[in-house]
């Protein structure tokens, strides 16, 4: 097709279920949260390749939230099974932000973009997002998506960490 630009996104279901609603019959909006990091969670395991709890306990690396932002434009309820599309719209040299959106159907839910930093667990300073997770990353860009430029860095285990 010329002239379109093809995005890869990362997508999975979930389900809303009875003790994730409020007494308004639905999904309570800490939830939402909840949800969010578990399919983060699962972007790491399922599409970059390595556990996210390898990366807190073993590795002593993690990517805390820094900025969030969420849009509910219609409830989820109890029952409901959205389709969660995680797409990638900023790859800093440190950071990643991930956009989240849960359809039902054709219509969007709610939408989420979270940002978070590639930290030293240890030093809880931030450090470049390795070469082999930016390659990873890269593949769900979304057109116009902020890129930090020369950024590539090295893969970085715990024995190559800075100590204290």
């Amino acid at each position: 097709m010329a002239g379109t630009i093809l995005m890869t996104a990362y997508s999975t279901v979930l389900q809303v279920r009875f003790g994730h609603v409020d007494p308004a019959g639905i999904a309570y909006f800490p939830r939402i949260f909840d949800y969010v990091h578990d399919v983060f969670e699962e972007v790491w395991e399922l599409h970059v390749g390595t556990r996210y709890y390898h990366l807190l306990l073993e590795e002593k690396i993690g990517f805390p939230l820094v900025h969030s932002e969420v849009d509910f434009k219609k409830p989820l309820r109890f029952g409901d099974r959205p389709i969660v599309s995680v797409t990638c719209f900023k790859l800093g040299r440190t950071s990643i932000g991930l956009r989240y959106r849960f359809m039902l159907g054709d219509e969007v839910h709610l939408e989420a973009r979270m940002i978070t930093v590639s930290t030293h667990l240890e030093t809880m300073e931030p450090f470049p997002i390795s070469d082999e997770f930016r390659k990873r990353f890269e593949l769900l860009l979304e057109p116009g998506a902020t890129v930090a430029s020369g950024t590539r860095a090295e893969p970085t285990t715990a024995s190559q960490r800075p100590h204290p």
